[in-house]
């Protein structure tokens, strides 16, 4: 049997905090079927300036803690799970919107699938009452968690879940507004957390709702990615190198295809060589990233862009002679336009081919600087392991017995 510690951060929460309170009073014969041995409901008053405090106050079996300001949704939950005592530690929102009846599956579902973290899924049915906006602005970010952490969730900001009070180590720190449950969802993808989501009822909410939804999906957008450039800063630089990319050969097709009536685009064209450039760049600065993140985390590096990895040999054998060859492409592309006198009139853009050859030689140097870079903290990433070989190394064959010193003698 285990032990359950509930946390309900409240911040002027006084039209809805005593129907979920009640509600919680009433799932204990459900709790302790689902096999839990003891349970603790904690209130975290962040700083109310309404009745809130008063009401919960007037449920003996429940904990208050109260912060003399408000700190934010996800501080109120640190400080909950700070006073925890449970070995599982649940948490939901003091508005209504979530049901503490479903506590007792999330346990069941963690039991029986081993996860270490269960979500409470509202997008998983079709009764829902999350509004249209919120609802959409939920699905982007859902959608941007899989493409950067590889991993299919269906709510990443969630305000109902379960988890082991062990993993809290791993998934810390964590921010202390709204952004909270997002920056979890990434972390615990990150850190190998077995999540699991399972489909709950969700009602609209009781009272004034805190969200607002601009400044607080840039926060959500901001927690997700940061979280991602902390682990995999590849995945999202790469995926960016690879849009500019696209975006590249688009606009240098579109210059060839359709050149217009004056001939040669060359500015559209100069623009692509530009946007192939930066990506590039964006690319190998990722790739650095992830060998300085890997170090930090003593991790094996991540080379992966869609979920599989990027390239069969180590990326440090590709750099520098993709670098050497472009800054010959460069030079030779120089030379030869001298040489064709397309650098001077009467040639309609004499400023092309320079400018060309020049962020050729530009991306060339580019990659080769990431090339030893890379060479170097790949090093580093092995040190330790290589230290440990090397302090464990033993002679291929041991003699069993000490050898006899004999004596040396001297011919006179």
């Amino acid at each position: 049997m285990s032990t359950l510690s509930i946390v309900i951060p409240a911040y002027n929460e006084e039209s809805a905090i005593q129907a979920v309170l009640d509600r919680m009073r009433a799932i204990g014969p459900a709790l302790r079927e689902a096999g839990f041995a003891e349970w603790e409901v904690i209130v975290v008053d962040d700083g109310s300036r309404d009745r809130t405090a008063d009401i919960v106050a007037s449920y003996p079996e429940v904990r208050l803690i109260r912060h003399p300001v408000n700190r934010g949704y996800g501080a109120a939950l640190k400080t909950g799970f700070a006073h925890a005592r449970g070995e599982w530690l649940a948490f939901l929102d003091a508005d209504a919107t979530y049901p503490p009846e479903a506590l007792p599956e999330l346990y069941r579902v963690a039991c029986l699938s081993g996860a270490d973290l269960v979500v409470g899924s509202r997008m998983g049915r079709a009764d829902s009452e999350m509004p249209v906006v919120r609802r959409i602005g939920n699905w982007g970010f859902a959608f941007l968690l899989r493409m950067l952490g590889g991993v299919a969730v269906s709510d990443s900001a969630s305000g109902m879940r379960l988890l082991r009070r062990e993993i809290l180590e791993r998934l810390y720190p964590l921010p202390d507004g709204l952004n909270f449950t997002p920056a979890m969802s990434a972390r615990a993808i990150y850190e190998g957390v077995r999540m699991k989501e399972i489909p709950i009822p969700y009602r609209e909410r009781l009272g004034q709702s805190k969200l607002h939804p601009l400044r607080d999906g840039v926060r959500f957008l901001h927690a997700i990615v940061w979280t991602v450039m902390t682990y995999n800063p590849a995945r999202v630089f790469g995926m960016a190198g690879f849009g500019l990319a696209w975006l590249s050969l688009a606009l240098g097709a579109s210059a060839v295809l359709w050149p217009g009536p004056t001939g040669w685009p060359f500015p559209r064209l100069f623009a692509a060589v530009v946007l192939a450039a930066i990506g590039l760049h964006l690319f190998a600065v990722g790739t650095l990233f992830n060998y300085i993140v890997s170090l930090f985390h003593k991790r094996p590096i991540r080379q992966s862009l869609f979920g599989r990895p990027l390239f069969r040999r180590p990326l440090e054998h590709r750099f520098l002679p993709m670098g050497l060859l472009s800054v010959a492409i460069g030079v030779g592309l120089y030379g030869w336009a001298v040489w064709a006198r397309l650098t001077a009139p009467p040639f309609p853009a004499p400023w092309f081919v320079p400018a060309v050859s020049a962020l050729t030689v530009l991306m060339g140097m580019d990659l080769i600087t990431a090339g030893l870079l890379v060479r170097a903290l790949a090093e580093l990433s092995q040190r330790e392991l290589r230290i440990q070989q090397d302090l464990e190394a033993r002679p291929a064959i041991t003699p069993s017995v000490e050898p006899v010193p004999q004596p040396i003698s001297v011919s006179r």
